[in-house]
């Protein structure tokens, strides 16, 4: 899969500048949303190849937003990789139960940000 265009939610405005910054890098295009509500509708218009979902945020999580997107022909098959601050086993299998391609605890580095994107 070739991934040019990466959609990046997080609704702290310097962990989204932080991880547009890296994928940007990377020579990849970013689009940006900062809540789940939004990331499921600038999927439906961008399009976008990947997308790093905070799990932590207002009006609708990370987690429901992945379960509607899963569940949407149209983007079901784009991978999510969560980006989150829970460290916990449990929380790592309940993102993969949600559909989750990956799962990056807070604080990562470029590395594993370009490393995921590289594998995907």
């Amino acid at each position: 899969m070739t991934i040019k265009k990466v959609l990046c939610v997080d609704d702290s405005y310097t962990d989204l500048v932080n991880i547009q910054t890296i994928v940007v890098g990377t020579g990849r295009f970013v689009v940006t949303a900062s809540n789940g509500k939004e990331a499921i509708e600038m999927t439906k218009s961008e399009k976008p190849d990947l997308i790093f979902m905070d799990v932590n945020m207002p009006d609708m999580d990370g987690f429901a937003a992945t379960r509607a997107l899963k569940k949407d022909p149209a983007t079901k098959d784009i991978p999510v990789v969560f980006v989150t601050s829970k460290d916990q086993k449990a929380d790592k299998m309940w993102g993969q139960m949600q559909g989750g391609s990956g799962y990056v605890v807070k604080p990562y580095t470029s590395n594993d940000i370009v490393r995921l994107i590289n594998t995907l």
